[in-house]
């Protein structure tokens, strides 16, 4: 019998669902401090990524043949370790977007309406009015990371009135983009940008692609969004950005390091927004993995491998 284990905290209807979708199968749902290590030992697929799978790959998994991540990243995943053994990986894309851009918007709408400020000014008890109010209406946004995030948050600042452009490996075409450049066109995009919002995955290609130079190159006054990777950014060129004023601000949801030290600069610039990497937290996650999980468990069962969100290994996503 083949064994399913998840370690993602499904309710107990989306438990019965994944159980119909493999009929025969031992489908095994635990947390991962309670599961049995004999029982990932004999999986054959697995649900989630946690320390204890990590640490019983390390012993031998010998019928591990699909790991259904619940991230869209994969960085925090053995991937060459997986790649040797011939295990296919396949990514949560698709579950994020919606809460993803609402992020990323949430922390646009604080810059320009000073939202963050009045908060602040709240707690002490006082009415203050900023210097200063914006609207992002008539503004050029560029979204380095045009996949699935990229577009739906192009699609919202469209619908805020806003010009958008992106960046994508393959600078081709896609909606809700005004104009498309490959990673060649960065430094044009960033440029011409008011708003500079980054989705990239943490890759050898990505790492501290936003550096000095890079910061250097954006549009004087720019506001910049991380909801990709910490490691796609120089913090410390980050940092002397904004403390120089080349960039009005900066709405964080990763970092790098992570979690952000309590002594980091970051916590006490008025012109940020610290948060701590929830950007694709909702109340539906659950429901929409289950949903990609049955659709790829389906296809693995009928033709012997999943059909959605492939990982390739050469390129880290």
């Amino acid at each position: 019998m083949c064994t399913l284990v998840s370690l993602f905290g499904f309710s107990s209807e989306q438990e019965n669902e994944i159980r119909e979708a493999a009929p025969g199968w031992n489908a095994v749902f635990a947390k991962p401090e309670g599961i049995d290590p004999a029982l990932l030992r004999d999986a054959e697929v697995v649900c989630g990524w946690h320390s204890v799978a990590q640490e019983a790959l390390a012993e031998g998994m010998p019928r591990l043949k699909w790991v259904q991540t619940g991230s869209a990243g994969v960085d925090n995943l053995p991937l060459a370790e997986l790649a040797r053994l011939g295990v296919v990986v396949t990514t949560a894309s698709g579950v994020h977007p919606a809460p993803m851009a609402e992020t990323a918007f949430a922390m646009l709408l604080a810059f320009t309406r000073n939202l963050h400020h009045a908060v602040r000014n709240q707690a002490e008890r006082r009415w203050e009015k900023a210097e200063a109010y914006g609207e992002l209406r008539g503004k050029t946004m560029g979204v380095v990371g045009a996949g699935q995030i990229g577009t739906e948050v192009a699609r919202l600042a469209q619908a805020f009135g806003m010009r958008t452009l992106g960046v994508r490996r393959s600078g081709r075409e896609t909606e809700h983009f005004d104009g498309m450049a490959s990673f060649e066109g960065l430094d044009d995009v960033l440029a011409e940008s008011d708003v500079v919002v980054n989705i990239l995955p943490a890759t050898d290609e990505t790492y501290r692609l936003f550096d000095a130079e890079r910061f250097a190159r954006m549009k004087p006054g720019a506001l910049f969004v991380n909801i990709g990777r910490g490691r796609s950014v120089d913090t410390d060129a980050l940092v002397e950005a904004l403390r120089s004023g080349r960039i009005a601000g900066a709405g964080l949801d990763v970092f790098d390091p992570e979690p952000l030290p309590a002594d980091h600069p970051l916590w006490g610039m008025d012109n940020v927004i610290v948060m701590p990497h929830i950007g694709g937290l909702t109340d539906r996650y659950k429901e929409r993995l289950a949903g990609l999980f049955i659709r790829n468990l389906r296809a693995y069962i009928e033709n012997g491998a999943p059909e959605a969100n492939l990982v390739d290994y050469r390129r880290g996503y």
